[in-house]
């Protein structure tokens, strides 16, 4: 449920919201005291920055964007607020929680006070998926058990399933090797338990059909978030635009903290030393933390310091289009809700976060979308506007004041099988030069939760070879280290 994408007038329009880097004439500034360089402002590049800048270290990060947040960000149209697409985490992210903690944003999210997804369809019938006061594993049996998209046998083998997913190790390489669909379909899931039950989660989570993602991400999903804690998965939303709850703030916490944000500063080649190319100009540094986009990662580092760097190109990317709607009158009450057997995947009414006064205004996500990722927007109206009608019949009365369209092409890295195997660790060749991103080996799928993560192991590294209090930074559990 990453979403993200461009429209006209949306980010990047106009002037940028802080200054560019301009390079210095001359020699660099000397080793002695240089900074910590950040290259990239996403959300791990976010967390290495203010955990550095906690530790006592000067950071300075560059962004080649004019805002920070990464895939996470908002823009202004029609006198809304949107988002560039849905985000959402679950109660087990806790490295994501600690830095909105950090940022000064707890208070600006909401957290359910128990997992609650209302599903529906598109012929009337409607199910709920609501965990129970039971201790995990079993406090969401109770809730298959009942379930109406399916049938009694279909329920059954869905319970006897989650207990055998539970006992799956995600870290076995072995599960890298395996597609979910195939593990599913030899553990009794029929398709139609694969379409109401399994896909909605495997989607949304993992940006890819059952068939196209590997089975050590999803049994890390399933395991970690569906069917270990009973809270694992209690589901939170921003109550604020993104650009509030991650960009604006982030950068004000790293100027606090002592360090220097350089945004629409595209870092073109990192070397050894280290030293970091930025507009042309060269810039000495005690520590670099590469957390680009993994082919921007690609292009700034050789081999020499990343053997095998070429490889991350088989990572490739995954899409998520978001379809905004704008109605003139309220179609539903439901904050969110799955959708089965529809094009519309998941819906979440953003009405009030957008800042709409009067109406509803409705956003789409749709994960793992090659189909429609080069669709016209008209042609997307004409699919998603009846899809819409027909899972909220008041849509029908109600007349469509905005329709619009985000697209994020490379939302996710593709976590299809065998991805497990191209995600590198976060230590490079080159002493004091450090990966972080979603798409690093951080035990997690490519999610908010990865990147932080990935941040703030990087950050740890770096305080550990700069020698400073970094060295004790929160350890980032399930983060690979070691060169690959």
């Amino acid at each position: 449920m990453r979403g993200g994408g461009t429209v006209p007038g949306g980010p990047g329009a106009g002037a940028p919201d802080g200054p560019a880097w301009d390079p210095p004439a001359g020699s660099v500034p000397a080793r002695d005291g240089a900074p910590v360089v950040v290259v990239g402002g996403g959300l791990a590049g976010i967390a290495a920055a203010v955990a550095l800048g906690e530790a006592g270290h000067r950071v300075t990060l560059f962004e080649a964007r004019p805002r920070l947040g990464g895939a996470t960000h908002s823009f202004n149209r029609g006198g809304l607020t949107v988002d560039n697409g849905q985000h959402v985490f679950l109660r087990c992210c806790t490295a994501y929680r600690g830095l909105l903690d950090r940022l000064g944003r707890t208070g600006l999210v909401h957290l359910q006070d128990r997992f609650d997804v209302p599903v529906l369809t598109p012929w009337g019938r409607s199910g709920r998926l609501r965990r129970t006061a039971l201790p995990g594993p079993f406090h969401l049996l109770p809730a298959l058990a009942r379930y109406p998209l399916l049938g009694p046998a279909d329920r059954l083998r869905a319970m006897r399933a989650s207990l055998a997913l539970r006992r799956l190790d995600p870290a076995d390489p072995a599960l890298d090797r395996i597609d979910l669909g195939s593990w599913l379909a030899a553990h009794g899931q029929s398709e139609a338990a694969r379409r109401a039950l399994w896909e909605l989660f495997a989607m949304a989570a993992l940006n890819a059909a059952v068939e196209d993602v590997a089975l050590g991400p999803a049994a890390m999903v399933f395991k970690t978030a569906l069917f270990g804690r009973a809270d694992a998965a209690d589901i939170g939303l921003p109550a604020v635009p993104l650009g509030e709850l991650h960009g604006a703030a982030a950068r004000a916490a790293i100027e606090r903290l002592g360090g220097a944000v350089h945004l629409s500063s595209k870092a073109t080649a990192v070397g050894p030393g280290p030293v970091v190319t930025v507009g042309g100009g060269r810039i000495e540094a005690s520590a670099v933390i590469v957390a680009a986009p993994h082919e921007q990662a690609a292009a700034l580092l050789p081999e020499d310091a990343v053997p095998g760097v070429r490889r991350w190109s088989g990572l490739d990317a995954s899409p998520i289009v978001n379809v905004h709607i704008v109605y003139d009158r309220r179609v539903t009450e439901t904050p969110f809700a799955a959708v089965v057997g529809s094009p519309v995947q998941w819906v979440f009414d953003r009405s009030r976060v957008a800042g709409l006064e009067r109406g509803q205004y409705l956003a789409v996500s749709v994960s793992a979308a090659d189909r429609w990722i080069d669709t016209p927007t008209a042609l997307l109206r004409a699919v998603f506007e009846p899809a819409l009608e027909r899972i909220f019949p008041a849509a029908r009365r109600a007349e469509i004041v905005d329709f619009f369209v985000t697209r994020e092409r490379r939302a996710t890295f593709r976590q299809r099988p065998g991805s497990g195997a191209l995600r590198p660790g976060a230590v490079t060749r080159w002493p004091g030069v450090f990966l972080a991103g979603a798409w690093t080996d951080t035990g997690w799928p490519d999610t908010m939760e990865a990147a932080v993560r990935s941040g703030l192991c990087a950050a740890r590294l770096a305080g550990r070879h700069l020698g400073g209090p970094a060295a004790r930074s929160p350890r980032t559990s399930h983060h690979r280290e070691a060169l690959t």
